[in-house]
């Protein structure tokens, strides 16, 4: 008990908490904002948005209720091998982010006409800008450092407790290959913003993660 204790308290004393719980709440709102207009323009999304929301759809549910239900099988796991991935951020992503983008979407449904969404240049225009927004939230939400969404710890176990000598980024991509075959097997048909997320993640998470570092955290 005391173990337990300790660990609270030294998770919630630890450097910059306020700082990165702030970045890691804005980055989790932003995430659920900009996806909205992902999904409204149907461009494509990430791979674990793309599996759900095929998913949700084909089961005629909320993409936030989806993607809560999947989260809460998948955190049984994490608590389980990987205790070291959660954090706040981890309950934040896995009960807000689908939720967020369900309301939003609704939003522009009764606020922009539906025209924006469905013809160009309109629909190229606000696709570019929504990914490069729900990237950089990405990278805030990422680099705030305050626990991941279950589905982001499992290639993370499977990399530390069965293939171990499998080298990471190989794990996460046969992992998100996965996923995509999944969704495709429930119907959706994958556009150029997987890809598009695929390139542009990885070192977007680290430029962000550098100005934050100097300008925030001043590490």
């Amino acid at each position: 008990m005391d173990t337990i204790k300790n660990a609270i308290k030294e998770y919630f004393t630890q450097k910059d908490f306020k700082k990165r719980l702030i970045l890691m709440l804005v980055g989790v709102f932003l995430m659920g904002f900009f996806l909205s207009f992902l999904i409204k323009v149907d461009l494509g999304t990430d791979p674990c948005t793309f599996m759900n929301l095929t998913i949700s759809r084909r089961l005629g549910i909320l993409l936030g209720t989806w993607q809560l239900a999947l989260n809460a099988v998948l955190f049984i796991f994490v608590i389980i091998w990987g205790r070291k991935y959660i954090g706040l951020g981890t309950i934040a992503n896995m009960v807000f982010i689908g939720y967020i983008a369900d309301f939003f979407c609704w939003v522009w449904s009764i606020t922009i006409p539906e025209r924006f969404f469905t013809v160009f240049p309109s629909r190229a225009i606000i696709f570019v800008i929504a990914l490069f927004c729900f990237i950089v939230a990405v990278s805030f939400y990422i680099n705030a450092a305050m626990g991941v969404a279950p589905y982001d710890a499992m290639p993370q176990i499977i990399s530390d407790k069965i293939l171990k000598k499998v080298k990471f980024t190989y794990i996460r991509m046969a992992y998100d290959f996965l996923v995509i075959i999944v969704g495709i097997l429930f119907g959706g048909t994958p556009n150029i913003g997987i890809v598009l997320m695929a390139l542009f993640l990885g070192p977007v998470i680290t430029v962000v993660g550098k100005k934050l570092n100097d300008y925030i955290f001043h590490l």
